[in-house]
């Protein structure tokens, strides 16, 4: 988790840079909904790499996917860590009955 929190701090000061000089401050001048459908359309190139492409295809959209998770976050002001506060909850609970609990 070390890289992701290292990745997180990265995000949180690039957000305040130029945007000629950080493409996190670009991203970020370009506001919310640009950065929202960018997460959207890193999930779809990962979910073409897990169907058609290599394992590297894989793992760099996986990369950029996360990436783009983390800076939407970060715009949103929640920490990765109420993220992964969440998964703890549910560890140990059947995906099945946590998705029932929630309605879904």
């Amino acid at each position: 988790m070390d890289t992701l929190a290292r990745l997180e701090r990265t995000i949180a000061e690039r957000r305040s840079a130029a945007d000629e000089g950080s493409y996190v401050a670009s991203l970020q001048a370009r506001g919310l909904p640009v950065m929202a459908r960018k997460l959207g359309e890193e999930g779809v190139e990962t979910v073409i790499a897990a169907l058609s492409g290599s394992r590297e295809d894989l793992v760099g959209e996986s990369a950029d996917l996360l990436f783009h998770l983390l800076v939407l976050l970060a715009e949103k002001g929640v920490p990765f860590s109420d993220v992964l506060n969440e998964l703890e909850r549910r560890e140990g609970t059947s995906g099945l009955a946590e998705k029932a609990a929630r309605g879904a």
